[in-house]
């Protein structure tokens, strides 16, 4: 349960200053869901540049270059792979026919071990789940709505995939997961976070707080895609309902298997927020989702 947040500044009306101070205003809120490492990527000087340490956000310097208008931030919580391994950590560097790109993922991956095997991926020393993403996409030897659809409807799990490019297109691939944007047409610019309770919180602390504000809803199996200058493209991939997963383990409860996946996930996290694997489990036989129980960790709801 990792946190997904950045920016798009099409009006190019911010300086760069403005834009870290609104980032640091998101990362630091971030860090409510995940705080083993800290990652940026964006495009300058006509180079695509990753940014990343395994610190919370708060002890993550972060210089945004004046001509850096599209950052996307992530903020890990870690479920495989080391953060101390800093190649484990988001965002990660991906070459496409020719296009370069960084990718950030909030959710976990059940079938990369799969994946790799069946569709002879590479071997890597990188061990997030994640990073399966990035080698499906280098595999379809280009970066374009078509093969963003086809590596969504193979990986199996919870998900939100931000993919950047090197032209400043920033896309977003909706799962299950939750996922929030803003946009501020008076000033050119949108916002994100992986949830709203995020994004109001980092923005109570700015001079947007008050600002005219739209919300852009991305639905569950959309593919969103904003260019340079602000314009949204959208298409659509088979988001699955159901399949074998290693995470739902002997599980027999009345949900989909992709909410199994989602509730191992949560369990394996409990400790970290002070509640017991049992507790989570009794939520949800007792009626409540995954996302219900997942505010609960986060002090959105009370017990």
């Amino acid at each position: 349960m990792c946190c997904l947040f950045g920016l798009i500044d099409y009006g190019r009306r911010l300086s760069g200053r403005q834009r870290g101070r609104l980032l640091s205003a998101l990362a630091v809120q971030s860090e409510v869901r995940g705080t083993d490492a800290t990652g940026y990527a964006y495009c300058s000087g006509g180079r695509l540049h990753i940014y990343k340490q395994p610190l919370p956000a708060r002890q993550v310097p972060l210089f945004v270059p004046s001509d850096a208008w599209v950052i996307m931030g992530h903020a890990r919580m870690t479920t495989q792979g080391s953060a101390w391994k800093n190649r484990n950590n988001h965002p990660f560097r991906g070459n496409a026919g020719g296009t370069h790109f960084a990718l950030a993922h909030n959710g976990v991956v059940c079938n990369d071990g799969q994946l790799r095997k069946d569709q002879k991926l590479p071997k890597t020393r990188i061990e997030t789940d994640s990073y399966v993403a990035v080698q499906l996409l280098e595999k379809e030897n280009a970066l374009t709505p078509d093969s963003l659809k086809t590596m969504a409807e193979q990986v199996e799990g919870t998900f939100v995939f931000t993919v950047l490019d090197e032209e400043n297109t920033l896309s977003f691939i909706r799962g299950d997961n939750p996922l929030c944007l803003y946009h501020f047409p008076g000033l050119g610019l949108y916002l994100y976070a992986s949830t709203e309770q995020i994004l109001r919180s980092g923005l109570a602390r700015t001079w947007l707080s008050n600002r005219h504000r739209e919300t852009i809803s991305v639905e569950r199996g959309e593919i969103l895609r904003i260019d340079p200058e602000g314009r949204r493209q959208t298409s659509r991939f088979a988001l699955a309902e159901s399949y074998p997963c290693w995470a739902c383990g002997p599980l027999t409860l009345h949900h989909s298997c992709r909410g199994n996946a989602c509730l191992e996930e949560l369990k394996s996290l409990s400790y970290s927020f002070g509640y017991t694997p049992g507790t989570v489990e009794r939520l949800f036989r007792e009626g409540f989702t995954t996302d219900e129980i997942e505010e609960i960790f986060y002090g959105w709801d009370e017990l």
